[in-house]
């Protein structure tokens, strides 16, 4: 007996088969190996293509089944991750209507910072646990100002995973967990989110109905069943977004654990049990996976456009051909704690939530020519990166979140020692790397709907730690490092 996770990401799709009874992952696959393109046909905008995602998944999938002699009949469920916050919009037969503004474009910044102040702010922190920001419902309100033509055509507007899962199984719906990400939901009242949709004049009925988390979400279709391999009638069980789903498979549910990644974006994200959110709103709080009114598990999630994104741009624009990520790792290995006094600012990816939406840029500071090399360069790109999960941590802790454990997954700028000793040298806590991908642990929790397994904990074990990354502090050169980045970045905030 098997179970099939897929993580939909904006870079590429993953897919793993996972053995039901042992828990372990059968096979794992990506697909491209080459990272999706991101369209990008204004500064601040980020569009891709949703076909291009089931295509992709379609690859992944009979690249997963390739070889293999595990007989489709045997899978019993199929569960989704996937990338939040985007919008994907169809019509009655549906047809896509545009591409999907994703995660990370900011073109509606100000619409929903004109919603925070016209609603009001305490009414939407209070309700919403956000300020309408640059989320998906503030999306939608763009499209309806600036593409009426395409606004009028909407049957149902969906989330990236929603999408996924019509394709699997043609039959249109979303989740609570969901909604909260796109602040459609109040917290408040337990429904949608109706203060927010009557002032952006959006019609309730644009938005899917609801189902569990986990639970059945419809059947594969005959013609996905075609498309991908599989054999028809197989459930999706489970659906959720890339960072809820991160953190249920690394095990993170109760409140003050935390779970972190560093793929395109980076993340933080810790459970709390009441209703937290910052008056600043640079930190996003949404239901969690095993999120009830009854018993609340709230996920607050800081965000960090400018990670993984940069770190593959400096592979791409900088190091020769056929370097490898393990090639830099080891080039940035011989260079001290602070780069030699090159310091770079990740942020070039989009408005920054934790800097209150402000779209600073990137910027490399202090280049020496006689004195600096590549791998100068590449540490310099983790460090800044890691030093934006510090500055972004402050806020966490101000809203109570303290751990001495940060769990993380083993697929992402973690297996970098340089990464991941910065930040546990700056936060003064250990971080615990566990073999397991978002796809494994999408693929084990659609065995709960899927009747395979009674409960959360019974699906979703604890991994296996590969290596934890305990404080050393050496000689204050991290913090003495970490200022002078912090300087940079005030300096560059007070221009902006």
């Amino acid at each position: 007996m098997y179970l099939l996770g897929y993580d939909i990401g904006s870079s590429s799709i993953k897919a793993a088969l996972v053995d039901a009874e042992t828990g372990n992952a059968v096979k794992v696959v990506q697909y491209p190996e080459l990272e999706l393109d991101i369209i990008s046909r204004q500064v601040g905008w980020a569009e891709q293509h949703p076909e291009v995602w089931w295509e992709s998944l379609c690859q992944a999938t009979k690249l997963l089944l390739k070889d293999s002699s595990i007989s489709t009949s045997q899978i019993k469920g199929i569960g989704i991750a996937y990338q939040m916050h985007g919008l994907v919009l169809i019509d009655k037969h549906q047809q896509i209507l545009r591409p999907s503004i994703i995660w990370c474009d900011s073109r509606a910044v100000e619409i929903g910072n004109e919603a925070f102040k016209a609603i009001g702010e305490k009414t939407c922190l209070s309700h919403f646990l956000n300020s309408p920001g640059n989320f998906t419902a503030s999306k939608l309100k763009w499209v309806k100002d600036n593409e009426p033509d395409v606004y009028q055509q909407i049957y149902k507007i969906m989330l990236p995973g929603d999408f996924i899962a019509m394709k699997l199984t043609g039959v249109v719906n979303t989740t609570i967990s969901g909604l909260s990400e796109g602040i459609f939901w109040d917290f408040k009242t337990d429904t949608i989110a109706s203060k927010l949709l009557d002032y952006y004049g959006i019609e309730k009925d644009l938005l899917p109905s609801i189902v569990d988390t986990f639970g059945e979400h419809g059947k594969l279709s005959k013609k996905a069943a075609e498309q991908t391999g599989l054999k028809a009638g197989i459930p999706v069980t489970y659906r959720a977004g890339d960072q809820p789903n991160n953190a249920l498979s690394l095990g993170v549910f109760q409140p003050n654990e935390v779970a972190a990644t560093g793929g395109t974006s980076g993340v933080v994200y810790g459970i709390v049990d009441q209703a937290k959110y910052d008056p600043q709103s640079r930190i996003n709080g949404f239901a969690h996976v095993n999120h009830t009114p009854e018993n609340p598990r709230l996920g607050l999630l800081l965000c960090i456009n400018g990670a993984g994104i940069q770190y593959s741009w400096m592979k791409k624009q900088m190091a020769l051909a056929n370097t490898s990520y393990e090639d830099m790792e080891r080039m940035l290995s011989s260079v001290p704690v602070g780069a030699d006094g090159l310091r770079i600012i990740p942020f070039g990816n989009g408005a920054e939530r934790m800097l209150e939406n402000d779209n600073l840029g990137a910027q490399i500071n202090n280049l020496q020519f006689n004195r600096h090399t590549r791998a100068h360069f590449y540490r310099a790109a983790l460090e800044g990166i890691a030093f934006s999960f510090v500055y972004g941590f402050k806020v966490l802790k101000e809203l109570d979140l303290n751990p001495e454990v940060i769990k993380v997954g083993n697929d992402n700028l973690f297996q970098s020692k340089v990464f991941s000793m910065t930040i546990a040298n700056l936060l003064n806590c250990c971080i615990e790397v566990v073999k397991t991908t978002g796809a494994v642990g999408a693929a084990k929790a659609s065995g709960i709907g899927a009747k395979v397994y009674s409960n959360i904990g019974e699906a979703v074990q604890a991994g296996e730690v590969e290596h934890r990354f305990y404080p050393e502090n050496a000689n204050g050169g991290y913090k003495q490092a970490y200022q002078v980045w912090q300087n940079d970045l005030k300096r560059l905030m007070k221009r902006a």
